[in-house]
């Protein structure tokens, strides 16, 4: 038993790397403030984009959302800091988690976004346009307002594995919460630094989880 406190509970080396965890959960944060709303934003121009007349780019759309749900997010993000310099192009490991997460989180956001479009009934449409909105103000003011309010735990559970999922960044040494607790074990032997972050993503979460819950309960009354 004293074993095992030392090598998962050492006060000592929690504190020792607690500057260095804390800048990794910054990291993580700031990784946070960016790939969600580029994810929520894409996701919706894509879902907009699957309702064009334009049955081409209407296909081609729903094709590149197949496609990048189905790749995997770990191989999308190493294709792309990886990939995209044999093409000239050469990017940081945060804007290649950004693009990596955009394009994954961006088909996963459409599907909810067009969802919640598709649950609003098409008299709305017609009421809207009846009172001289054009097309785009409906969707706007109307129809959106209602979607997004109809798939709110839906953003919010794809939102939470987001969160979880930004620990792939540190296949790229982008310096997040992961990649630090990593090093730390590294230096120290010990395994507290993974036990501190792993606290660390259920104290970030916790609340999410719980209003998700909630939400999730309003919803089905």
């Amino acid at each position: 038993m004293d074993e095992l406190i030392y090598n998962f509970f050492n006060i000592d080396i929690m504190k020792e790397v607690f500057p260095l965890m804390l800048r990794g959960a910054g990291m993580t944060l700031l990784l946070c403030l960016a790939v969600i709303p580029l994810g929520l934003l894409g996701g919706l121009l894509v879902a907009l984009a699957t309702r064009t007349k334009y049955r081409m780019l209407r296909y081609a759309v729903i094709a590149l959302i197949d496609l990048f749900r189905a790749v995997p997010p770990l191989v999308l993000l190493i294709f792309v800091y990886a990939g995209l310099p044999f093409a000239g192009v050469e990017i940081s490991p945060f804007t290649a988690v950004c693009v990596a997460f955009l394009l994954n989180n961006s088909a996963y956001f459409a599907e909810i976004y067009r969802a919640g479009i598709d649950s609003i009934g098409a008299g709305q449409f017609e009421a809207a346009r009846s009172t001289g909105l054009s097309g785009i103000q409906t969707m706007r003011y109307v129809i959106l307002p209602q979607a997004t309010r109809n798939v709110l735990p839906d953003l919010l559970s794809n939102i939470i594995e987001i969160v979880k999922l930004t620990s792939i960044a540190s296949v790229v040494s982008f310096q997040e919460l992961l990649y630090s607790a990593d090093m730390a074990r590294s230096v120290t032997y010990n395994a507290s630094p993974i036990v501190m972050a792993a606290a660390a993503y259920l104290i970030m979460l916790w609340p999410v989880v719980r209003l998700l819950s909630r939400l999730e309960h309003r919803v089905g009354h």
